[in-house]
């Protein structure tokens, strides 16, 4: 950890040497969610409600959701860039230092600026819940706390997953941006507004639904029987990460090195 607070240091003083360029994409990374945001509120405005879900609670959902990408491309934006340092042969002086890959992968690039996005979910976060008629909990707030941290670990998940098929492909995979940018836009509304194989797909394949819409329905007091399924339900986000690590260093066993 010590290590990855150093890479998180020098890489924030790096970006915060053009601090004009860095608020300005600060601010644009604040208004791309935020007209996503009026879109949903104009929609609720002409239809009410979607399939029994008022406006509040899917600006709830919605938070959760674009917070954890949020985190996630702040702090895991290395894998998404991971192709270069295939195709460049950097990889090879990774491989020669006595750290971890997923580590040193980690720390080669933050993206700060998505600071905006995140200001701009904790303020729909803090509105929903000052509107929602929900008698909050430590424990309730606890596993909103879990739902986000489990969608971090989901996003990173594909992330990754992306970036090991670098290994065998060397350019990136444009087809990854169906599960995390598609991925962020299912999962910002109840899974259940859907068909039943894009939530089955989204619970047990990729568990986008164990994220939000399983503990979202515990939160709001709309669970039936026993709760306790609900609240573990974000599990699920944390374990998803254990096979993407597996994939990760099977790919690293079979990395050839492109010469560059």
């Amino acid at each position: 950890m010590w290590l990855y607070g150093k890479y998180i240091a020098i890489l924030f003083k790096s970006q915060m040497q053009y601090r004009t360029s860095f608020i300005l994409l600060a601010v644009g990374q604040f208004l791309i969610p935020f007209s996503v945001f009026a879109g949903l509120y104009f929609m609720f405005d002409r239809f009410g409600q979607i399939k029994g879900w008022d406006f509040q609670e899917v600006a709830l959902c919605f938070s959760i959701i674009h917070m954890a990408f949020a985190l996630s491309e702040c702090f895991a934006r290395g894998f998404d860039g991971f192709s270069s340092l295939v195709a460049n042969g950097d990889f090879d002086r990774v491989l020669v230092r006595p750290q971890s890959t997923v580590l040193q992968v980690l720390g080669s690039k933050f993206e700060f600026s998505r600071v905006g996005r995140l200001l701009q979910s904790i303020i729909v976060l803090v509105w929903a819940i000052s509107q929602l008629s929900v008698e909050w909990s430590i424990l309730k707030l606890l596993v909103l706390l879990f739902m986000i941290i489990s969608g971090v670990f989901i996003f990173t998940g594909i992330f990754m997953l992306a970036a090991a098929m670098c290994f065998w492909t060397i350019q990136g995979l444009e087809i990854a941006n169906i599960f995390t940018d598609g991925g962020k836009e299912m999962a910002q509304y109840p899974l259940d507004i859907y068909k039943k194989w894009v939530t089955r797909f989204f619970t047990f394949i990729i568990p986008f639904g164990c994220v939000n819409y399983l503990p979202l329905l515990y939160l709001l007091d709309k669970t039936s029987g026993n709760d306790l399924p609900y609240m573990l339900a974000p599990l699920a986000g944390i374990v998803f990460i254990i096979p993407c690590l597996l994939v990760w260093r099977f790919g690293v066993r079979h990395y050839r090195s492109t010469g560059s």
